[in-house]
């Protein structure tokens, strides 16, 4: 009987042990939904102090370093001279053994590589834009036009910036992807693969065996510095820097060393030039009149249009043409 009656008693619901797995469950729940709201409206991503700004998506999307064949040899060192150093790997080696690079002679001696000058200027603007009152607390990014192995790029990335850098010839992207490797700059810097133009499509462009530094749009100005260097010509893609470059999207610095063919460049990026005193760029460009005539344009049409935009006072450092807007 006893058996009997404990079977005909209503069963506790609401024991110390239900309530347990109630709340636990509960619990669980919570956190799942509010990991799953987090995933669905994520927040902007940003990179640093100076460079908190909104990764967008790109017209082209960046180049993929990670399924890019590997180069080789692969050799790279340390830039002397440098607040923020940073290494890079070479592109350009000469005609082995009879006449090795500078810098792997200098690798070789136990010396690190010697500084190129758009290194220095970079990071020297980059600081004072860190350093002055004036200047406190404003963001934005590099663009790198012609990045070649990445001197400018590298130097601006080690300091914090978020850099869009553009290059065409396949063996410097490859040097490129190195360099973001060796710097730890990954989330620092998108490479392109593609000529800044003012038009979209492809374009024809000459690279010269051995000197991938004088790679030029004009077949006249690639080998003006290399005349007896072989020449290969082939399509790339080109885009205009106002089709990649949000209207809202700071940019600091713009520098363009493309062997002749700023004036395309600039014009491709009229909008982002267009912008008011203290949100257009400071503007480095490489201001070569020989090179600028291969390519049917001068120093007097570029400083024409950069008038035309706003850019008023340009100064020469070297065979750069430094910009700014003075009002």
């Amino acid at each position: 009987m006893a058996n009997a009656w404990r079977r005909t008693q209503p069963s506790k619901i609401l024991t110390p042990k239900t309530i347990l797995l109630f709340l636990s469950t509960s619990l669980l729940l919570l956190i799942f939904f509010y990991l799953a709201s987090q995933t669905q409206t994520p927040s902007p991503k940003t990179i640093g102090s100076l460079t908190s700004v909104p990764i967008f998506d790109r017209k082209i999307k960046p180049f993929d370093c990670y399924n890019s064949p590997q180069a080789h040899p692969v050799i790279a060192n340390i830039v002397e001279g440098l607040k923020y150093p940073f290494l890079y790997s070479l592109s350009d080696f000469g005609s082995l053994p009879e006449k090795p690079h500078k810098n792997i002679v200098r690798t070789l001696k136990g010396k690190p590589f010697r500084k190129a000058d758009i290194s220095g200027t970079v990071q020297e603007f980059l600081e004072k834009m860190k350093e002055g009152e004036e200047n406190e607390g404003k963001k934005g990014i590099v663009v790198d036009v012609g990045a070649n192995v990445g001197m400018a790029t590298f130097a601006a990335a080690v300091m914090g910036f978020k850099v869009l850098a553009f290059e065409p010839v396949f063996e410097n992207l490859q040097r490129i992807c190195e360099g973001i490797y060796f710097n730890r700059v990954a989330e620092l810097v998108d490479v392109f693969d593609a000529a800044a133009s003012d038009r979209s499509g492809n374009i024809t462009f000459h690279k010269l065996v051995g000197r991938l530094d004088n790679s030029a749009v004009s077949a006249t100005g690639a080998k003006m510095a290399f005349k007896s260097n072989e020449e290969i010509a082939l399509q790339v893609k080109s885009i205009p820097l106002d089709e990649m470059i949000l209207e809202s999207e700071p940019v600091l610095l713009l520098k363009i060393d493309v062997q002749g063919w700023e004036y395309h460049v600039l014009k491709g990026a009229t909008k982002l030039l267009s912008r008011k005193k203290g949100e257009a760029p400071y503007l480095i460009y490489e201001e070569d009149e020989r090179l600028l005539q291969a390519s049917n344009t001068s120093v007097n049409e570029i400083r024409e249009f950069l008038h035309s935009v706003g850019y008023s006072h340009c100064t020469q450092q070297g065979t750069d043409a430094h910009c700014t807007k003075t009002e």
